[in-house]
């Protein structure tokens, strides 16, 4: 993507055609610097009618970040929050994390497109211009990063009170961090933390959520995945949700370094979307284990009964998935 592509992609957001001659006196270039300009948007997500004698138009409307619309959903636990907006970040959780040994708390980073977004286990994260919410907050807390245990499933309460809030209804909790809808998922969180085990400790809180995502999109992830714009219309705004979610987190973040995840442990088990069922974890070395999902335990260690007796797993390179049996009697029903 080139340095014009976003400036010039803002200004077809009004909806209207732009013929390459007005766009190349706009932004004083030729009118094959706009053409390359505006090559491989597939690749982002971003459909673009191109008509011979009309010019150019974008097929679906952008909404771009905007820090006063976002801010005007802070609460008063957010309102320390230091939001920057960028237009392009290869990370923003890796961004955070080189800021973290410079000072600073609450600090928040958004971008429009995020290229090499990460993922639990190592897996990529595929977003689309527009067409996704990637952000990033530091967080300082007095506490050691052993203290911390259960924050990854406490920032998933605060996401689904967020998303609850503005009227998307049926989004569950997976253990450790994924937002689903069904079995599809809907967003997820990677925490990395720097600091001493007995503290302080510093949380980066990557989150990754999917508002309206592209087939070319949806076809680069290695698992069913759903969008805001398929389960609800209209959608929330980006602005409005970034705003909220923000909010919630800041609240949350200050109950938990007061009473740890155990302040909100019924509110996630009552939010996780295989409580009480049969699933399968899948250990780091290809082992299976078959129980069924009994609960978490107050440092976020998922409880499952198996037929050996009660088991508990931390989150590590581990992968929960529902039991065959249950699977395809839901899918049934659904």
């Amino acid at each position: 993507m080139l340095p014009r592509t976003l400036p010039i992609l803002r200004t077809l957001s009004d909806g209207a055609f732009h013929s390459g001659e007005d766009l190349a006196a706009q932004y004083g270039v030729s009118r094959a610097s706009i053409w390359n300009a505006l090559q491989g948007l597939d690749a982002l997500g971003v459909r673009l009618f191109k008509i011979r004698g009309r010019g150019y138009q974008l097929a679906d409307p952008i909404e771009w970040l905007d820090s006063s619309l976002i801010t005007t959903h802070f609460g008063p636990s957010a309102q320390q929050i230091d939001l920057q907006i960028l237009d392009v970040a290869e990370s923003t959780n890796s961004l955070l994390m080189q800021r973290a040994t410079q000072g600073g708390h609450a600090q928040c980073i958004v971008t429009e497109l995020q290229t090499q977004g990460r993922g639990r286990r190592g897996r990529a994260w595929h977003g689309a211009l527009g067409g996704s919410l990637t952000f990033s907050l530091l967080w300082r807390f007095n506490l050691g990063a052993s203290q911390l245990s259960g924050l990854s499933l406490a920032v998933g309460v605060a996401l689904v009170r967020a998303l609850h809030e503005l009227g998307h209804s049926g989004i569950h909790l997976k253990w450790p961090n994924d937002l689903v809808h069904g079995y599809r998922k809907l967003g997820g969180v990677l925490i990395e933390l720097q600091g001493d085990a007995m503290g302080p400790a510093t949380a980066v809180i990557g989150v990754g959520l999917n508002l309206r995502l592209p087939e070319q999109v949806k076809n680069k992830i290695d698992q069913a995945v759903v969008d805001l714009h398929t389960l609800m219309q209209p959608p929330a705004s980006r602005n409005t949700l970034l705003g909220g979610t923000l909010r919630h987190l800041a609240e949350m973040l200050v109950l938990f370094e007061a009473e740890g995840f155990e302040a909100l442990r019924a509110e996630w088990e009552q939010a996780h979307a295989y409580h009480e069922k049969p699933v399968i974890m899948r250990l780091p070395d290809g082992a299976e284990i078959h129980g069924v999902v009994r609960g978490v335990a107050p440092d976020g260690a998922l409880i499952l009964e198996t037929s050996s007796g009660e088991r508990r797993f931390g989150s590590g390179e581990m992968s929960m998935r529902p039991a065959p049996a249950y699977r395809s009697n839901k899918l049934a029903v659904d």
